[in-house]
């Protein structure tokens, strides 16, 4: 047990927090502990009885049996690939747009009377997560199909089209535009370069409080391709030159050299 629980400790805090909520709501409808329609968002509940809590819940509630694992596995992934590299050490930053995220959610769903936001918020992670991957990433849809990382977004609401019909198709490309606004808004669209948001997008001291960043990290680097490329996940080396057999027996790594040149 004490090992279970240090494998949990080391998984990012919002990744532990988004995975064990969709858990725990899940979990709690499907064992029947909590009635189903008591979690769903339904509008007069939230905004003329103030039932806040409907506000968390709508997002975290799966549909359960197999299609819940993958989801589930989907939502991991995305998470840790972003909260472990693209927002390495903003953690803070991470969780203060996720809630703008949900907000732009709720607002893109709203025509369509959305009662569950899991899907929407699904397709906005993988948006984002597939366009801060690294050009030309692949990826593999649990080991059965592998595709250029670009397309996953796109792939996935044609699953929903084809598995659940165009109502839940519509939630996930409402989820994809927020997903899509979030990366072109705070990333600017494309490596190396800065949203018209981003100066905006820090989390608050609290937030940091919250997440256990007592110091604030620097803010990334608004331009630059090692910093795009830092960005998307990569860690940048500088290129290895050959050994230098009079003066040395190790390695000259070298200084300045341009990425990539021979």
């Amino acid at each position: 047990m004490d090992q279970l629980i240090a494998e949990i400790k080391k998984i990012p805090p919002v990744t532990r927090f988004v995975c064990g909520s969709s858990l725990g709501v899940t979990l709690s409808v499907l064992m029947g502990a909590v009635a189903p329609y008591s979690v769903l968002f339904v509008k007069d509940y939230v905004f003329k009885k103030f039932q806040v809590w409907r506000l968390y819940t709508s997002f975290f509630l799966g549909g359960g049996g197999i299609n819940y694992i993958f989801e589930f596995v989907m939502l991991f992934r995305a998470m840790n690939d972003l909260e472990s590299r693209s927002y390495s050490g903003r953690s803070a930053d991470l969780a203060w747009q996720l809630i703008w995220a949900c907000v732009g959610i709720i607002g893109a769903t709203w025509p369509l009377r959305c009662f569950v936001f899991t899907k929407p918020l699904l397709a906005c992670l993988i948006y984002l997560y597939s366009s801060l991957a690294p050009p030309g990433a692949m990826t593999s849809i649990m080991g059965l199909v592998t595709l250029p990382i670009k397309y996953y977004p796109y792939v996935m609401i044609g699953l929903d089209l084809l598995m659940a019909g165009p109502q839940v198709a519509a939630q996930s490309v409402a989820g994809a535009v927020v997903g899509h606004a979030w990366w072109w808004s705070v990333w600017g669209g494309e490596l190396g370069s800065q949203g018209l948001l981003g100066a905006y997008s820090r989390a608050p001291q609290w937030m940091r409080n919250l997440v256990g960043e007592t110091n604030a990290p620097p803010p990334p680097a608004a331009g630059g391709t090692a910093a795009g490329l830092a960005r998307a996940g990569i860690h940048v080396q500088a290129p290895r030159q050959a050994p230098q057999p009079a003066t040395t027996s190790g390695y000259n790594w070298g200084s300045g050299r341009r990425l990539g040149s021979d």
